[in-house]
């Protein structure tokens, strides 16, 4: 027998978002979107959710046993709720906007669901908000995602960014050239890699001696930029040097208040990533609060597309009062002017009308009170 649900229980990881955090969501949302806007990306709104074997398929850091199912009532297929947007934004690219001109700028918003939570992100439920270039994943896509970013958050009023590059296909690159590993032993080498362990690495032997070096290549932006460049000199015919140059033309345009740090073998979150990626870290935040990088959408016809994006996930930016915004609130008695309470919210005057005679202008959280045409501070 099943325990009857007390009223008001939500599901572990899920909850509601009351004033003013749920107002204060929705302007950050929408200041970031406006932001990007400016850059000429257009909004899409992609379906909650989906048929479950249309979005495994593009979601490439995910499997089916890692979403939230149900069977459709309707067609008797399995549907999923997205845990991400992106891959929805690469369907929809290479589908209904599949004719569009290119480079095709988009940009998104909304809730996605995760199956489960994790240590760091106790909710399930997520708002995901981001911006893509599809049809072009080169340097200068590169330069324009990164500083998009940065402006969306810095006009969101987040200050204390910093940027971790990254390229996530760096070992794959070093592994089949200038540094062989045999096939069997790169995921191994990857893992001892993302632990930063220097001795289990010596411990695997000859070939992966030289990968210490990576380890080394951690941290501040321009000293691990020279430790990378070292690698590079060791290498035959410059393997690095393409990426290497692509690094520093991204970073230079970066303000100086943006701190730059580079990760050059980190991969978690970046499996489905090619050549570049990049987290977002605030100060006063644990864990990123964004990412983006390069990667390749998949067409119908087994062809794949470059691609270019950053996504944010501003709950913890709400959470910590990013987007709050303290109006005016005034006092319409009744019988109040209706026209004189109209020019004051244009002014931008928040108005609680009276329903009732009873209706206490202090306890509805208001400042001032329409007077015939004046105004009435209260208290």
């Amino acid at each position: 027998m099943i325990d009857a649900i007390a009223p008001g229980l939500l599901p572990e990881g899920l909850a509601d978002r009351l004033p003013p955090q749920a107002e204060a969501s929705a302007r950050l949302v929408r200041e970031v979107l406006d932001s990007v806007a400016r850059h000429g990306y257009r909004r899409v709104m992609p379906a909650l959710a989906e048929f479950e074997e249309t979005l495994v398929t593009r979601l490439q850091s995910a499997k089916a046993e890692d979403l939230l199912r149900a069977v459709d009532p309707v067609s008797q297929r399995t549907l999923a709720i997205r845990p991400d947007m992106t891959a929805q934004i690469g369907r929809i690219a290479a589908t209904r906007m599949a004719a569009a001109p290119r480079p095709l700028r988009l940009c998104y918003g909304g809730p996605v669901m995760k199956l489960r939570a994790d240590q760091l992100r106790p909710e399930r439920e997520r708002m995901q908000v981001g911006a893509e270039i599809i049809g072009s994943d080169s340097v200068p896509a590169a330069v324009e995602i990164v500083n998009v970013a940065i402006e969306a958050l810095q006009r969101a009023g987040v200050q204390g960014i910093t940027i971790d590059f990254t390229l996530p296909d760096l070992v794959t690159t070093l592994a089949e050239g200038p540094m062989p590993v045999p096939p069997h032993e790169i995921e191994r080498l990857r893992a001892r890699l993302d632990a930063k362990d220097a001795g289990s690495l010596a411990e695997m032997g000859v070939s992966a001696a030289p990968y210490q070096a990576l380890i080394e290549a951690t941290g501040p932006f321009h000293p691990a930029m020279t430790r990378l460049e070292a690698i590079d000199a060791g290498c035959a015919n410059g393997a690095l040097a393409s990426r290497i140059a692509a690094l520093r033309a991204i970073a230079k345009p970066i303000g100086w208040d943006i701190t730059l740090t580079l990760d050059p073998t980190e991969r978690h979150g970046f499996e489905y990533q090619s050549w570049f990626g990049f987290s977002i870290f605030a100060e006063g935040f644990i864990g990123e609060i964004g990412r983006g990088g390069a990667y390749q959408v998949a067409r119908a016809d087994g062809t794949s597309e470059a691609a270019m994006g950053f996504s944010l996930y501003p709950d913890p930016l709400i959470d910590a009062g990013f987007g709050s915004e303290s109006g005016k609130r005034l006092f319409l008695p009744l019988g109040h002017d209706a026209g004189r309470a109209a020019e004051l919210r244009a002014e931008g005057w928040v108005t609680i009308a009276a329903l009732s005679r009873a209706d206490d202008a202090g306890a509805l959280g208001c400042e001032a009170m329409l007077d015939g045409k004046e105004i009435t501070p209260l208290g």
